[in-house]
């Protein structure tokens, strides 16, 4: 494929800290670039106080917005939109969004331009317990955008490209999310921080939103016979009062630590030292915290959501399911694999293995470039005629 100038609008912005979108955005994109692209990537302008001009290769360009919840990824897209439409420096090839609320200004650069665009799904936004009944109206409104307007829809999960196809009758590009090698270390800061040695606690990381279930997950582990600790790592994401509550219930347990989100080497250090890693949610697209859990080679309890079914396949030894919402047989599979932690971690060693091989970004990179080129290529012939 020749050179291209890609613009990627809807994440907050690189490089990452905890989204997976912006996961997924620094990862593909800094690979686009050693491939020959031009990548820019529009971040929110109050998404860090640090802001470099570039970032692994990629140029950043800083976008104001307006710091609400039902605004604030709204008129980020809007504005980012505009930018990359005009001649100039920002000139894109290819308009890459990420996430069903940007896709409604997919429209725009569709009908007024030539240019490539390109949307990827991450999940089902307008399932998301945050969202009232208008936002969620929008939202479905802008899923039969994102499924009509793209030259081309992108899919993290298997699972979201089959509800494409059977809800609006549309083929979808599945290309999963990959994973980076782990970076393995010492407990040295959780040791001097929380007073955590290592295989004596288990790990939640996410975002604090309903969805993602992390009160489900205090309730269960409350009934839970253990010495073991429960880390609950990640910060509000306009849920501050649903946060005061899972403070309430933590409160409850002296086992229990909420310690903000976390980032660099303490984060790597708490996926080293975990006895087993956990993921309540009752919603995703393909959550990159169980890829990375699985790289680590730690064992794995999650709800039995179709995306999580395809990392974990089989229950067993080492990836444990439990029906979503259950906090009975979230209590069962968190003493089944704290039972028996060397069983578990034999069937984690396999389970990790196949998730490396399978989930790779330079292939995920691969294959977005070639969408890039069968959106190009169909332009550059309509524009010919």
């Amino acid at each position: 494929m020749r050179p291209a100038r890609i613009a990627f609008i809807g994440q907050r912005g690189v490089p990452a800290t905890i989204g997976g979108i912006e996961h997924h955005v620094e990862e593909i994109g800094s690979r686009l670039v050693e491939r020959g692209h031009e990548v820019t990537v529009y971040a929110r302008g109050n998404y860090t106080t640090n802001r470099a001009a570039e970032y692994r290769g990629m140029r950043v360009r800083y976008i104001p917005t307006a710091p609400t919840k039902h605004l604030e990824a709204l008129v980020h897209s809007g504005l980012s939109t505009g930018a990359a439409m005009l001649p100039g420096a920002d000139r894109a090839d290819i308009l890459h969004y990420h996430a069903i609320g940007p896709s409604v200004f997919t429209p725009l650069p569709r009908a007024l331009t030539r240019r490539g665009v390109v949307l990827t799904i991450h999940g089902l936004d307008y399932d998301r317990d945050k969202w009232g009944i208008g936002a969620r109206a929008a939202l479905k409104s802008a899923g039969w955008i994102s499924a009509h307007v793209p030259h081309a829809t992108i899919t993290v999960s298997q699972n979201l490209a089959d509800f494409y196809l059977e809800r609006y009758h549309r083929v979808a590009h599945y290309i999963a999310n990959g994973v980076t090698p782990p970076v393995r270390r010492e407990p040295r800061l959780i040791r001097e921080r929380f007073g955590l040695e290592g295989g004596d606690y288990a790990l939640f990381l996410g975002r604090l939103v309903p969805e993602k279930a992390p009160d489900l997950l205090l309730r269960a582990f409350r009934t839970v016979d253990t010495s073991s600790r429960l880390v609950i790592a990640g910060g509000s994401s306009f849920t501050d009062a649903y946060v005061h509550e899972l403070e309430v219930l933590a409160a409850r347990d002296p086992r229990v630590l909420l310690v903000g989100s976390v980032h660099g080497e303490l984060l790597q250090e708490l996926y080293t030292n975990a006895a087993l890693f956990v993921l309540p949610s009752r919603l995703e697209g393909l959550a990159l915290t169980l890829l990375e859990a699985a790289s680590y080679r730690l064992p794995l309890v999650a709800s039995d959501i179709p995306p999580n079914r395809e990392v974990i396949g089989p229950d067993g030894p080492g990836g444990r399911l439990f029906a979503s919402g259950d906090a009975q047989g979230l209590a069962d599979a968190l003493t089944a694999t704290l039972g028996d932690l060397s069983a578990a971690r034999g069937g984690a060693r396999v389970l990790g293995d196949r998730v490396v091989a399978e989930y790779d970004w330079d292939a995920a990179t691969a294959s977005t470039e070639d969408v890039y080129e069968q959106v190009l290529s169909r332009s550059r012939g309509r524009s010919a005629r």
